[in-house]
């Protein structure tokens, strides 16, 4: 009995919890479970069963246990959806209501809650991207209803194999419209932003911009909060395309699906400045510029056409689709008719001097500059006639001002446009006022420069140098006829001086001759008695000179004596000192005189006995004259270029054998007489001298020693 028991308690609890695992299901507090019905009827049209029929049901199952029914529900475990702080995330719905033909996205005007599923529906949901947005938070929702992409992670409950691709696509889009993150406008960047709806009604033929709609705050229903609510928007009567709202500084969670921002920067309107608007949107307006004005109407702010009103010195979030801005100067315009130089506001950069021709034929370049300036409440009256203000100067100031000095310059020759420059300015300035002003312009000055010639040209300069030797000429006479005229003033104020001068001394001598004559008469007297002791007084101090310049001359004289005898001793003794010096100094000369030619004597006769004995040792004086000739008669015979063998031999009466030959005989009768001429002269040798002989002998006794 226990054991069967045992056994029945067992397969009670296996069965047990067979049927927990079947009919209980825990679900983390971190899951949803999403439930598919498996059997039942299929009334509906769509994926989402909203009265129990088969299919998936639109309540989630939250954090739990749960009970289900086996075999008839599945639960799907899926993530909670967490969305992070300051980024979006995007919610496509697989069931609904189809979107119109003029929808993008599904309107969420009722159906706003993607956690209550049989709400979106029972609501007219509609299928596909939503308008809506989901903001940072964790939501609830029902993955197989709803796929939530975010930057993270896309969200969904896969139904089908393609659906991953579709819905990755749809993610790539958003991310490359930077669609997760708010758009956010800072205050330093001096930006705004421009947006471009892609949902909705589209704009009527021949509209560009969409106008401004449902921002007035006073109507809720219609404020749609910078369009951040796509439904509102659309439902105020916004459309598709580019908008005239624009956004400024701040923080804005746009559906980047519905519209995308462009950032541009603001208009600026510098001092100094106004910006007349061309307004390319807007309602048609009545004219404002009046009856006589020909060129184009001015509208009132906000219409299509050129404002009447510009816009003053500031920053401005104008939408540059809608419209353009001409900055116009309210400052004075300075024009230079100058290659060289360019004004400021650079409307003159492409002006040049104007070309003249003089009444004399001279083909200046007259420089220019002309000063203008624009009230404020004209300038839409110059954008609407001119377009801008470098078309206004170039297309029509330019040629006007041009041809007005161009008929100046042909009534003056090329000197009178020299020196009549300032009347011609004048001129020039009073006349040009009233044609600036037909443009509504206000000519303040006109300033002309020097005129100049072309590259290459010189005639004007030799104009202008003529003119200046001219003037420098006048310049001198007037120069010296005012020094002549300081002259003869000069003179005559030097002759008033010397005048004054020579009468006050006059009066001083007629004064002094009264003084002096009483004056001398007393004074002689005394000159007298001083002249006697004056007298006295100098013959006492002459005799006492006289005595002290003799005794100083004598010792004068007795000095230079002294002086002179001294001199005269030390001369004698130089004298005798060189007397000496130059005997002694001949002396050695003479015996070194005397020691040389002994040398040279002794060398001679040396050289004599030397030869001599050279004479005996060779045989004696026979044998030396006989050398002598024939050396000589070599000589001859090798300078002379004679052939000591002949080529032709003449013979005598002989054979030709022993025979002597005409040169052997020749030689033989030359050397006959040579040695016999010289033989006489040694047998006859020529006396010595005395002197030499006894050097002779002086020398062979030495030698013999």
């Amino acid at each position: 009995m226990e054991p069967t028991r045992l056994m029945l308690t067992l397969l009670g609890l296996i069965l047990g919890l067979w049927i927990m695992t079947r009919f209980v299901r825990f679900i983390p507090n971190n899951r949803i479970g999403v439930v598919e019905k498996r059997l039942g009827p299929h009334l509906r049209q769509g994926l989402i069963a909203l009265n129990g029929e088969a299919g998936f049901q639109p309540k989630v199952l939250r954090g739990g246990i749960h009970l289900v029914i086996p075999l008839n529900h599945v639960v799907h475990i899926a993530e909670l959806v967490t969305i992070p702080q300051g980024k979006m995330g995007y919610a496509f719905a697989r069931d609904g209501v189809p979107l119109q033909p003029s929808q993008a996205l599904g309107s969420n005007s009722k159906a706003n809650d993607f956690q209550d599923v049989d709400h979106f529906l029972r609501n007219d949901g509609q299928r596909g991207p939503q308008r809506l947005v989901l903001r940072a938070g964790t939501y609830a929702v029902n993955l197989a209803q709803f796929v939530v992409i975010t930057e993270e992670k896309v969200y969904f409950l896969p139904l089908s194999p393609v659906d991953e691709g579709i819905i990755q696509n749809m993610a790539a889009e958003i991310a490359a419209r930077d669609g997760f993150h708010p758009i956010v406008i800072k205050d330093s960047d001096d930006m705004i932003g421009i947006v471009t709806v892609h949902d909705g009604p589209s704009l009527p033929p021949g509209e560009l911009i969409a106008p401004i709609v449902g921002s007035d705050i006073h109507d809720p229903e219609r404020y749609h909060n910078n369009f951040q609510d796509a439904d509102r928007f659309l439902w105020a009567g916004g459309m598709r395309g580019r908008q005239l709202q624009v956004l400024a500084e701040g923080t804005y969670f746009i559906n980047r699906l519905f519209a995308t921002v462009e950032k541009i920067p603001k208009t600026v309107v510098e001092v100094g400045q106004v910006g007349v608007v061309v307004s390319y949107t807007g309602e048609a307006s009545s004219d404002l510029s009046g009856e006589d004005y020909k060129h184009g109407e001015l509208v009132v702010k906000g219409c299509r056409g050129v404002w009447s009103t510009p816009l003053l010195p500031g920053k401005y979030g104008f939408n540059t689709y809608a419209g353009k801005v001409h900055l116009v100067p309210t400052t004075n315009i300075i024009l230079k008719w100058n290659r060289t130089e360019v004004g400021a506001h650079r409307f003159d950069e492409n002006l040049s001097e104007i070309s003249l021709i003089t009444k004399d034929a001279f083909e200046p370049h007259l420089p220019l500059s002309v000063v203008v300036h624009i009230d404020y409440r004209k300038a839409p009256l110059v954008i609407q006639r001119f377009g801008d203000i470098k078309r206004l100067v170039e297309q029509t100031l330019d040629p006007m001002v041009s041809a007005y000095f161009k008929n100046v310059g042909q009534t003056r020759t090329l000197i009178q446009l020299l020196q009549d420059r300032n009347v011609i300015q004048q001129i020039a300035g009073q006349e040009m006022k009233e044609k600036f002003a037909r443009y509504n312009l206000e000519l303040e000055e006109v300033l002309i420069g020097t005129p100049g010639s072309s590259p290459g040209d010189n005639k004007i300069e030799h104009i202008l140098t003529q003119l200046r030797s001219r003037q420098i000429a006048q310049e001198q006479i007037e120069t010296y006829a005012q020094q002549e005229k300081a002259s003869q003033k000069e003179r005559e104020l030097r002759e008033a001086e010397a005048r004054a001068r020579q009468q006050q001394a006059l009066t001083e001598s007629e004064l002094s001759i009264t003084v002096h004559a009483n004056q001398g008469k007393a004074e002689y007297q005394n000159s007298l008695q001083k002249a006697a002791q004056i007298r006295a007084l100098a013959e006492a101090d002459a005799a006492k000179v006289r005595i002290m310049a003799e005794g100083e001359a004598d010792k004068v004289r007795t000095m230079a004596e002294a002086e002179a005898d001294k001199m005269h001793r030390m001369a004698e003794a130089e004298a005798d000192k060189v007397h000496r010096m130059g005997e002694a100094e001949a002396d050695r000369m003479r015996r070194m005189g005397e020691a040389e030619a002994d040398k040279s004597a002794r060398i001679g006769v040396a050289q004599a006995i030397a030869i001599e004995e050279q004479v005996r040792s060779y045989g004696g004086p026979q044998f030396q004259v006989i050398q002598q000739t024939m050396s000589r008669f070599a000589e001859a015979v090798q300078q002379s270029r004679v052939d000591v063998v002949p080529k032709i031999v003449f013979g005598g009466g002989q054979g030709q054998s022993g025979s002597p030959n005409l040169i052997e005989g020749l030689l033989s009768l030359l050397l006959s007489d040579q040695m016999s001429r010289q033989l006489k002269s040694i047998e006859t040798p020529s006396p010595r001298p005395p002197e030499i002989e006894a050097l002779r002998e002086t020398l062979r006794n030495q030698v013999t020693m």
